[in-house]
């Protein structure tokens, strides 16, 4: 004979009530998008959403085949942590001293053309987000927003200001001028662009900056709303800091690819370097390494640091990642040196890796500019959070409490 189970609804309630918990209901849309936003690939899929596919693609592409591209992030999933265990790591120190100042954590943020075709505050929103989190800042000379705007924005930030030896050595001059009046404090050299890469995803698409109108334009616009309707109730997309100097400043809406051509100097020679450090006596950073007896060269023509890079993957692809080249160089130049390893960090892991191989500091880039299309200047802020945060867990597990700690027996190639 069976006996019904007999049930008690308040128990059932009382259960129910242990193991559920109703998240409170996000009203604000930005908020809701970044939770869900874990990762560098996240923002990177909420901003393929969100931007028409000409701008996403410019800021996601690379030269050629993208091989270049694709291996800044990959080389650094061959590396591998050796972790120490049974250490105190009860108090994380991510502080570092580079260039003259102490950095909360040992990352800056990488120098960007174009900034606004993300989201109309453009370089403001970056170097707010970098002044609340105390990082370093680098403007680029084909920034959307002037020197003299980005220092009003973030007064109490530390600016950087990246440049280019152009044909008209005057207007370097000049913008290097205004770069210290208004209080920059380091100057990056970009050495790797004597022509221009063959970024083929814009070739196919025909894509320019600023954007010119077209019908696929008018139709990726149409599907783009939000991104839209920013665009156009804002003052247009120029470069700002040379704006008036001449005739073909950028004030008007030429490409890219038309501008630059009749600006870079194919003659860039290691006489520019001395050229500039005669007219900039603060720190120099040399951003375009990719050999290390060019590592040696760039240190005994005295500059503060060099900063390894391929562009971010669009200028010559088959080049090497900066993370690979991190150990050699080191071994090459010894201590004196500073080394920013410029590409492909998406995680916290990858700075204690690079880190570990020689690095004094990673630049970031193209994952702010995710971060700006995904949602903003909520969006940098909310990636400089995740990167601290991965930043402090794996120094954490590696046993590393200090950045001093991380050394070169933390990681191993695989």
């Amino acid at each position: 004979m069976s006996t019904a189970r007999r049930i008690d609804p308040r128990q059932m309630l009382d259960t129910f009530r242990s193991v559920v918990r109703f998240a409170p209901i996000e009203t604000d849309p930005v908020a809701r998008r970044l939770r869900r936003c874990a990762t560098v690939d996240d923002l990177r899929r909420v901003a393929r959403r969100r931007l028409p596919r000409g701008v996403f693609d410019y800021i996601d592409g690379g030269a050629e085949d993208e091989r270049t591209l694709g291996r800044n992030s990959s080389d650094f999933a061959s590396l591998g942590f050796r972790p120490r265990v049974l250490r105190d790591v009860s108090s994380i120190d991510t502080t570092t001293e580079a260039f003259g100042r102490v950095h909360p954590m040992p990352v800056m943020l990488a120098p960007t053309g174009f900034t606004r075709i993300t989201a109309s505050a453009g370089e403001l929103a970056v170097a707010r987000a970098a002044e609340r989190a105390g990082l370093s800042y680098s403007l680029s000379t084909m920034a959307t927003r002037s020197i003299e705007e980005v220092a009003g924005a973030a007064p109490n930030g530390d600016h950087w200001f990246q440049v280019y030896t152009w044909k008209d050595r005057g207007l370097v001059e000049e913008m290097v001028k205004r770069a210290r009046v208004a209080g920059y404090r380091g100057l990056w050299l970009t050495v790797d662009t004597a022509v221009l890469g063959r970024r083929e995803r814009d070739v196919r698409r025909g894509y320019t900056i600023p954007p010119k109108i077209g019908p696929g334009t008018i139709v990726d616009g149409i599907l783009h709303p939000s991104w839209t309707l920013d665009f156009i109730t804002n003052p247009p997309i120029v470069f700002a800091n040379v704006v008036g100097l001449n005739d073909e400043d950028g004030s008007d809406p030429v490409s890219l690819a038309e501008h630059m051509m009749r600006q870079f100097d194919q003659a860039l020679s290691w006489s520019d370097v001395d050229w500039l450090r005669s007219i900039w006596d603060g720190p120099l950073v040399l951003k375009g390494i990719q050999r290390v007896d060019d590592a040696v060269r760039a240190r005994d023509a005295g500059v503060d640091g060099i900063a390894l890079s391929n562009h971010g993957g669009r200028q010559l692809d088959d080049a090497p990642s900066p993370v690979s080249l991190i150990e050699p160089v080191r071994q090459a130049v010894g201590d004196g040196l500073t080394i920013v390893c410029d590409g492909g960090v998406r995680r916290g892991s990858d700075i204690v890796k690079a880190l570990a191989l020689g690095a004094d500091l990673c630049s970031i880039g193209r994952p702010y500019l995710y971060a700006m299309g995904a949602a903003g200047e909520r969006g940098v802020d909310h990636l400089i959070g995740f990167l601290r945060e991965g930043l402090e867990r794996t120094m954490a597990l590696t046993g590393s409490r200090r950045i001093d700690e991380i050394d070169r027996d933390l990681v191993e190639w695989r």
